[in-house]
């Protein structure tokens, strides 16, 4: 699968810094795009989905202002501090945003991350591993990560599966955060 990078701006080493361009992504049916203000409405109703809830977790956005803090101090605040973050997918037929992925920095992990979530009308269409490659491709080939990880809760096979075909294994359980359950930990090191 090829992926293009849409961006002025180059990006390269280990470390990203925050005043580097956070670039488009774009692979045969998607475009991966940096999340605006505009999206809450998506966000909105992205994270109210029973799928979310259950499998990734209560943010507390109930209402549009609640999606534009999720926005603004969530991926948007790590474009700025990390040069990456989850991103719209936008399905380049329908035009509109189907799901985010990306790649998250939290500080209680050793590397970052790659998140995902889509509206389930979205699902087994291989739209989740076109968009989860493009983001693995863009993190070793332009961010410079030799090793990422994913964490996904245990009950939640369809990510499992996704997580085997993208190359990642599994690493241990993890609580993320005190008196929380323990989640899966996968590792994904780039060849």
């Amino acid at each position: 699968m090829e992926t293009r990078i849409k961006s002025d701006g180059k990006l390269g080493g280990d470390r990203p810094t925050k005043t580097l361009p956070v670039p488009m992504l774009e692979t045969s049916r998607l475009h991966l795009q940096p999340l605006t203000l505009d999206d809450a409405p998506f966000i909105l109703r992205l994270l109210n989905e029973p799928s979310f809830l259950q499998h990734i977790g209560d943010k507390g956005v109930r209402d549009l202002e609640g999606a534009k803090g999720y926005l603004t101090n969530g991926p948007m605040a790590s474009y700025a501090r990390h040069g990456h973050g989850l991103m719209a997918v936008v399905l380049k037929a329908a035009g509109g945003p189907i799901g985010m992925c990306g790649l998250l920095k939290r500080d209680n992990l050793e590397h970052p991350d790659l998140g995902y979530a889509f509206l389930p009308e979205f699902w087994s269409k291989g739209y989740a591993m076109e968009a989860a490659a493009a983001v693995l491709d863009h993190g070793s080939k332009s961010l410079g990560f030799r090793t990422l990880l994913a964490i996904v809760s245990q009950d939640n096979a369809a990510s499992i599966r996704l997580l085997g075909k993208l190359g990642f294994a599994f690493t241990r359980l993890e609580a993320m955060y005190p008196n929380e359950p323990k989640v899966a930990v996968y590792t994904w090191a780039a060849v």
